[in-house]
């Protein structure tokens, strides 16, 4: 069995936060389909799209950027989770469940971009 190296780690629990913000603002109110519903899904995509370009920049500085790019989306995404529950959009098991996965990514991708520093 092949051990998951750190980056790959990371890379699965974000792909796993877009998927599950898309499956969770399925039921969102048809009226908010272009207002929270796509800015979180763009911000919740944002964090495993720049982390992947950002991986695969050569320059550090650049790599970074893209890192630093990728946690501000997530951060992006976790208010609007927060304002989906205020909105009753979101019940408290399925919020809990997106914050907890949410806050796992952001430590793993503090930690890569502390160390960038």
């Amino acid at each position: 069995m092949k051990h998951e190296t750190f980056h790959e780690s990371l890379k699965n629990k974000m792909d796993s936060y877009a998927h599950l913000i898309y499956r969770l603002t399925r039921n969102f109110p048809r009226d908010e389909l272009f207002g929270v519903v796509s800015q979180i899904r763009r911000s919740a995509l944002s964090v495993i799209l720049n982390y992947v370009e950002g991986y695969a920049r050569g320059g550090e500085k650049s790599h970074r950027n893209f890192l630093e790019i990728s946690y501000g989306s997530l951060k992006e995404s976790k208010y609007l989770l927060h304002f989906s529950l205020v909105e009753k959009y979101l019940t408290e098991k399925d919020y809990c469940e997106a914050v907890k996965l949410a806050d796992d990514i952001g430590a793993m991708l503090w930690g890569v971009i502390r160390n960038l520093k």
